[in-house]
């Protein structure tokens, strides 16, 4: 997940967003459309500038708002892409969009999660290329990690759940990745206290170096402080306003490059990982 990143499925903000109403999409009071399409762009300007090439998923007037955060609908396996199926009811209609985008693409569809299984991307964390971890919580239930299990052992990938605590309620959103982001193989960016203490044992036994994201940091912003987008192994993309979590990346041998995003990520509790689905990493 911290290969050097050469291709990413994106939604534009300025399309995706343009009437979307906070209290429909519980979003926060911070959200300002039209900044969070600058900001949008800010980001993908460092995109670009790390050498990844963006496909854009879509430019149509559709209403999806959370459509912008192009990690949760699919997930991209060696095998091709497995098209999800999403535990928020205002996002059922995306997976429909990536399938579209990978066909247009020339991607392969290596399979699809079916109702009642609910899997979200942020809930998918790859370990190794034979090890994916999955968090269960609001958004993803046993049913699909199932489902996922049932397409990837016969490829000799093992499939792990691992319960997530409710922290904030059903409305918000806590992913397995709103706390944990790789840096590299063996690296990542973490808050320890919501890690799933079997996981946290797993990354611990696998030689993974954990760098604490800070407490207050991490509080303060939703958890958007830790939600950071290598580019390259130790090159990442995060969120800007959150220094101590920055100087423990950089300690920790990182380059770190952010954008403001008061108004996109943080009224809207979606980060840098959560703004991109890598298609290909080298």
């Amino acid at each position: 997940m911290a290969g050097p990143l050469q291709r990413v499925l994106m939604r534009s903000a300025a399309s995706a967003m343009a009437r979307a109403k906070t209290s429909e999409w519980h979003y926060g009071a911070g959200f300002d459309p039209q900044k969070a399409a600058a900001q949008h762009e800010a980001l993908t300007t460092l995109v670009l500038a790390s050498g990844a090439a963006i496909e854009w998923l879509t430019d149509a007037d559709d209403g999806l708002a959370d459509s912008v955060f192009t990690h949760d609908p699919s997930l991209m396996t060696d095998h091709g892409a497995i098209i999800l199926a999403m535990g928020k009811a205002l996002r059922r209609a995306e997976p429909g969009l990536h399938e579209a985008a990978y066909k247009r693409m020339g991607v392969p569809i290596l399979g699809r999660i079916e109702p009642p299984g609910q899997v979200e991307g942020g809930d998918c964390v790859w370990v190794d290329s034979g090890t994916l971890a999955v968090g269960r919580g609001v958004r993803t239930n046993q049913d699909g990690i199932q489902q996922l299990a049932n397409l990837l052992t016969p490829r000799g990938i093992q499939v792990y759940g691992y319960d997530l605590p409710l922290w904030h309620g059903e409305d918000a959103c806590l992913h397995l990745m709103s706390v944990i982001s790789p840096l590299a193989d063996d690296l990542a960016l973490v808050y320890a206290p919501l890690l799933p203490a079997a996981f946290y044992q797993m990354l611990r036994a696998r030689g993974i170096r954990l760098v604490e994201g800070d407490a207050g940091e991490f509080f303060a912003s939703n958890g958007l402080s830790l939600n950071v987008l290598p580019t390259a192994p130790r090159e990442v993309i995060a969120v800007a306003g959150f220094p101590k979590t920055a100087a423990a990346m950089a300690a920790a041998g990182c380059r770190v490059s952010t954008f403001e995003a008061d108004a996109l990520c943080i009224a809207c509790e979606g980060g840098p990982t959560c703004l991109t689905r890598p298609v290909l990493r080298q």
